[in-house]
C-alpha cells in the first residue's frame, strides 16, 4: 500500500526539461524598406490579386488533386493516430479471457493458456473418458507513470500534431507558389512565341521588299541573303520556345494532379502576362516567425525533441506497474458464477534500472543532441525566412526599374525600326539600318516581355517568403485508399479514392 501511496502522490511528476518558445533576435526593419510598405502582409489568397481567373482556377484544382499535398495530409492522419496512441499508455489495459475445452485420456483439464489454475475445479470424466473444463476471466495491467514518460510521450505527439498541420501548410504553400510561377512563365513563353512570329512575318515583308529592289537594279544579293537570313534566324527560336511553352504546361498540370497534357486545351488561347499591383506590404521581420510555416514547423520539431529528452531521461528512475486478474472456472457452464469458483489476483510491480551498461544514459544524451539539432535547424529557418524576403524584395524592385528602362529602350527601337522601313523604303537609307533597327527592337521586346515575367516570379517569391499559401479547407482526414469489408470475410478488392488516370 505505501508503494501505491507514494505512485499517487508522483502522479503528477515529471522529468526533463519544459518546453518554452525560443526568443530569437530579428531586425527592425527589412534593409530595402522603402521597397515594400511597412503595413503587416496581405497573404490571404495573395495569388487572386494577380486578376487571372484562370490561375485562381488551377490554384484550387491543384490544392484538391496535387499528390504532395495528399501525402502531407496522410501525415496529418499518422500524427494524429500516434497521438491516441501515446494518450492509450496512460490508461489502464482490460482483457477478458474466455474458454470452453474438451480432453480424452486426463483426469484434470489443465487452466486456460497464459493463466494459473488458482484453485479451479477438478473437470469430471465422462463415460467414455472425455472430461470438459470452462474458465472465464479479465486481465488488467496500468503502469504508473511516475515520472512522466508516458506524459512526456503525450506532449511530443501533441507537438507531431502541430508539426504535420504545418508542413501541409508548407506542401501548400510552395504547390500554390509553383502553380503561380507555372502559369506565369506559360503566359510569358505564349507571347515571346507571338512576337517571335510577328517579329519574323515583318522581316518577311523586309525580305520581299529587298528582293523588289534587286530586282529593279537597286539592291544587292548580299542585302537580300542578309534579310532572308534574319527572318530565319527568328523562326527559328520559335521551336525552342514551343518547346519551353509545352513543358511548363505539362508540369502545371502535373501540379493539379493529372496527366501532362491535360492543360494544354484550357491554356491553348493565349492571355496576356498578369501584372501585380506594387509595392507589397511585407510588415516586419518578425512577422516570418508566425507566417512562415517552414518556420513553424521547424519551432515544433524543436518542441517535441525537448519533450523526449523527459521521455529518455524517464527510464532512469523506477517504475511501478499495477496488474490485476479476476477468473472463474468450472465444469459446467452454470458453474462459472458461483463464489467458490471466482479467484482473484491484485498487486504492483517495482521496476528498478541497476545496472545497464550506461544505455539509459545515453539515450538521455543522444535525446538531448537530437534537441540541439532541432534548436539550429530552427534558427536556420529564420535566417532562411529573412534572406528569403530580403531576396525577393531586391529582385522585385531593380526588376521593377529593369522594366521601365527596357520599356523606354522599346519604344524608341521601336520609333527606329519604322523610320528606318520608311526609309529604306523611299531609298534614303541603307539596309543595314533597317537589319540593326529590326534585330535591335526583337531584342528589346522580348527582353521586355521575360521581364515582366521575372517581376510577377518575384512578387510570387516574395509572397512565398512571407508565408503566403493557401488558406482554406483541406480535406486531411478522409484517406486515399478506402478499405472495404474490413471484418472477416473472403479476400475482396480495395478500392482507391482517386480515380485512374
Amino acid at each position: 500500500m505505501l508503494m501505491i501511496l507514494v505512485a499517487v502522490m508522483l502522479g503528477g511528476c515529471a522529468v526533463g526539461p519544459d518546453y518554452r518558445r525560443p526568443l530569437l533576435a530579428t531586425p527592425a526593419q527589412w534593409s530595402r524598406a522603402g521597397v515594400a510598405t511597412p503595413a503587416p502582409p496581405v497573404l490571404p489568397r495573395w495569388w487572386t490579386r494577380l486578376r487571372d481567373p484562370t490561375l485562381d482556377r488551377l490554384v484550387v484544382e491543384a490544392v484538391d488533386g496535387n499528390l504532395d499535398v495528399a501525402t502531407a495530409s496522410a501525415r496529418v492522419r499518422e500524427a494524429r493516430a500516434s497521438y491516441r496512441q501515446a494518450v492509450g499508455a496512460l490508461l489502464p489495459t482490460i482483457a477478458n479471457t474466455e474458454s470452453a475445452r474438451l480432453a480424452k485420456g486426463t483426469g484434470v483439464a489443465s487452466a486456460a493458456p497464459g493463466r494459473p489454475n488458482l484453485g479451479g475445479p477438478s473437470s469430471v470424466v465422462g463415460s467414455d473418458g472425455t472430461s470438459g473444463l470452462y474458465q472465464a476471466g479479465f486481465d488488467a495491467s496500468w503502469e504508473l507513470d511516475l515520472f512522466g514518460a508516458n506524459r512526456r510521450a503525450v506532449e511530443a505527439a501533441a507537438y507531431g500534431i502541430d508539426a504535420s498541420d504545418e508542413n501541409l501548410r508548407a506542401v501548400l504553400l510552395t504547390l500554390v507558389g509553383d502553380v503561380a510561377s507555372s502559369y506565369v512563365e506559360a503566359r510569358g513563353y505564349q507571347a515571346r512565341i507571338a512576337l517571335a512570329r510577328r517579329t519574323a512575318t515583318s522581316q518577311d515583308e523586309t525580305t520581299k521588299i529587298t528582293r523588289n529592289r534587286l530586282a529593279a537594279g537597286t539592291g544587292s544579293a548580299v542585302d537580300l541573303a542578309t534579310a532572308t537570313g534574319q527572318a530565319a534566324a527568328t523562326r527559328a527560336a520559335i521551336p525552342t520556345l514551343e518547346t519551353a511553352y509545352a513543358q511548363t504546361v505539362h508540369r502545371l498540370s502535373v501540379l493539379t494532379g493529372r496527366p501532362p497534357s491535360a492543360l494544354s486545351a484550357l491554356l491553348a488561347r493565349p492571355k496576356p502576362i498578369p501584372a501585380p499591383k506594387l509595392p507589397v506590404p511585407a510588415g516586419i521581420p518578425a512577422d516570418v516567425l508566425l507566417t512562415r510555416p517552414d518556420v513553424r514547423l521547424a519551432e515544433r520539431r524543436y518542441a517535441q525533441s525537448t519533450a523526449r529528452i523527459g521521455q529518455a531521461e524517464a527510464a532512469l528512475y523506477p517504475s511501478v506497474s499495477l496488474a490485476g486478474n479476476i477468473a472463474t472456472s468450472g465444469t459446467k457452464l452454470g458453474d462459472l458464477g458461483r463464489n467458490s469458483s471466482i479467484s482473484w489476483s491484485l498487486g504492483p510491480t517495482l521496476t528498478v534500472p541497476i545496472f545497464n551498461g550506461g544505455k539509459l544514459r545515453a539515450a538521455v544524451e543522444i535525446a538531448e543532441a537530437q534537441r540541439d539539432q532541432q534548436f539550429l535547424a530552427y534558427q536556420a529557418s529564420v535566417l532562411t525566412a529573412l534572406k528569403d524576403v530580403e531576396d525577393a524584395l531586391v529582385s522585385l524592385s531593380n526588376e521593377h526599374s529593369r522594366s521601365r528602362i527596357l520599356a523606354t529602350s522599346t519604344t524608341a527601337y521601336r520609333q527606329a525600326a519604322s523610320l528606318s522601313q520608311s526609309l529604306y523604303r523611299s531609298g534614303s537609307s541603307s539596309f543595314l539600318d533597317v537589319l540593326t533597327a529590326e534585330r535591335s527592337l526583337y531584342s528589346a521586346e522580348d527582353a521586355l516581355l521575360q521581364s515582366r515575367v521575372k517581376i510577377v516570379s518575384d512578387y510570387i517569391a516574395l509572397n512565398k517568403a512571407l508565408g503566403g499559401g493557401w488558406d482554406g479547407e483541406v480535406d486531411a482526414l478522409t484517406p486515399e485508399v478506402i478499405d472495404v469489408d474490413t471484418g472477416p470475410h473472403p479476400a475482396g478488392p480495395i478500392t482507391h479514392r482517386r480515380a485512374a488516370l
